[in-house]
Formats: C-alpha cells, sequence, structure tokens
C-alpha cells in the first residue's frame, strides 16, 4: 500500500504477510542426511513384449578355441602381481587407486552443500539484496515471518535445510506494510532460469535456478510439494499475493517460487 488512506484493519493489525501452511510433522527436521533411494521399478528397465515372440534357429555350434596355456599363466601372474599390490596398499595405507583421483568424491549429476546458516539473499531480476534471519512457527503452527519493523528482511525457516542441503530450504518475507512495498512485493515477477543467490555463513554463496513461479489459494497450498522435496537441494521462496480480501483473512493467495541449487562459489 503507498499511504494509510484506507487500509483494511487487517493491516494496520499487523497482519499482512500471513503466509499459511506449515510443514507436516516428520517432514522437515532440520539438516537432513541424504534422501532414501526411491522404491519401484527402475526407470532403464524395459519390460518384455507380452506377445509371443518367434524363437530363432539356434545357430550351428562352432568349435570351442583353444586358449594358448601360455597366456593364461601370464594374466594369472599379472592379476596375482595387482591383488599382492592393493594387499600391501591397504596395510600400508598407500593409495593405489588406479580407477580414480585421490580423494575425489563420487560425480553428481548436482551440487551439494554442507550445512551452513544463511546470510544474505539477492536476486538480481528484482534488484534484492536483503539480510536473512531466522524463523520458526508461529502460534497457530503457520510459518513465521520477520516482524514488520524488519519487513525489508527475509526469513529463513531454521526448522529445515540450509540452502544447498538436500531438500526445500525456505524463505518467506512481507509483500508490503502499511508504509508500503516491502521485500518480496514484486516476487511474482520472477521467471524460470533467473538466478537467485545466498550467501551462506562458512563464505560460500549457493547459486540457485528458478524452476517455476506459481499462485495457489492459501486453502489449497500443496504441502507435500512445498515442503517435502528431499530429492536434492532446493529453494523455495514464499510471500502473499492475489486479491485483497480483507478483515482477518488478509490476501488470498501464496506465491511460491521453486528453484534449484545448480552451482556454488565462495563469496
Amino acid at each position: 500500500m503507498s499511504d494509510g488512506a484506507g487500509v483494511p484493519d487487517a493491516v494496520r493489525k499487523k497482519r499482512p504477510a500471513q503466509v499459511t501452511g506449515a510443514p507436516p510433522p516428520g517432514v522437515v527436521t532440520g539438516p537432513l542426511p541424504a534422501p532414501r533411494p526411491q522404491g519401484g521399478r527402475s526407470p532403464f528397465r524395459v519390460p518384455r513384449p507380452r506377445r509371443r515372440m518367434p524363437v530363432p534357429r539356434p545357430a550351428p555350434a562352432r568349435r570351442r578355441r583353444r586358449w594358448p596355456i601360455g597366456g593364461i599363466a601370464i594374466g594369472l601372474f599379472f592379476l596375482g602381481l595387482f591383488a599382492v599390490g592393493m594387499g600391501l596398499g591397504v596395510s600400508s595405507g598407500f593409495d593405489l587407486n588406479l580407477f580414480g583421483g585421490p580423494d575425489e568424491p563420487p560425480p553428481r549429476a548436482f551440487p551439494v552443500l554442507e550445512p551452513s546458516r544463511p546470510e544474505r539473499l539477492t536476486i538480481p531480476e528484482l534488484k534484492i539484496d536483503a539480510p536473512i534471519l531466522d524463523v520458526g512457527l508461529a502460534a497457530d503452527g503457520t510459518v513465521d515471518v520477520p516482524p514488520l519493523k524488519k519487513h525489508n528482511e527475509v526469513g529463513w525457516f531454521d526448522g529445515g535445510p540450509t540452502p544447498g542441503q538436500f531438500g526445500p530450504a525456505l524463505f518467506v518475507g512481507h509483500a508490503d506494510t502499511r508504509t508500503g512495498p516491502s521485500v518480496f512485493h514484486d516476487l511474482g515477477r520472477l521467471k524460470p532460469k533467473q538466478t537467485i543467490e545466498v550467501r551462506r555463513a562458512d563464505g560460500t554463496t549457493a547459486v540457485f535456478e528458478v524452476n517455476s513461479v506459481e499462485h495457489y489459494d492459501k486453502d489449497r497450498l500443496p504441502v507435500n510439494r512445498v515442503y517435502g522435496d528431499f530429492s536434492r537441494p532446493s529453494l523455495r521462496l514464499m510471500t502473499c499475493g492475489g486479491k485483497w480480501l480483507g478483515g482477518d483473512r488478509g490476501y488470498a493467495d501464496n506465491v511460491v517460487v521453486y528453484a534449484s541449487l545448480i552451482s556454488s562459489r565462495q563469496s
């Protein structure tokens, strides 16, 4: 709102940016390990055809080739030598890994960061560069928001992962107050492929790419989708939007930004 004239009572009562919906019990529980493998059929398994296929005639048997005894002996010699070398490496602590670099983690399709508290959130496209404070759950069980005197700061839900860990790190912010626009006023303008950066206490900056920006009726927030995806490191930005309903109801919608971690760098 641009001034105090005609402001609904709910705004005067400092309740303009209520974010409804909270993580279901046991879903968001702080720093989390890597997710367990999902059950079900492997996506790479090719099902057998149902119809009966013609059975090909067997090819005529070929005479077995005899392997030279000398070649077999040489192969066994080198195999034994390799085994002895590996045993010496284990007993002496010397690294004889011939198939991978020393101390290199297994390759991932995406980065994963160690836990570290977020300190600052930057969205270049929206010209947002805001400090981050911790928020928890409000008395009614919904995710709390920063106090109105800090309406230009972003709240990180400290009951969930830190940005860069497996799972959705949740950030909330006000859209506006009785004095004017707030930190997430233009959040709905974000587009897929745009970036969000989070500076962390360990000196790294986690870089996320926007996947989608969605609007939900507050009574129909898809809780499991917002809070329950631990398949990779991700980000959720939430604020209020949609139609002003007035009274104690505030805004009709929640604006939710979905983003995934794509890289990190030293700040």
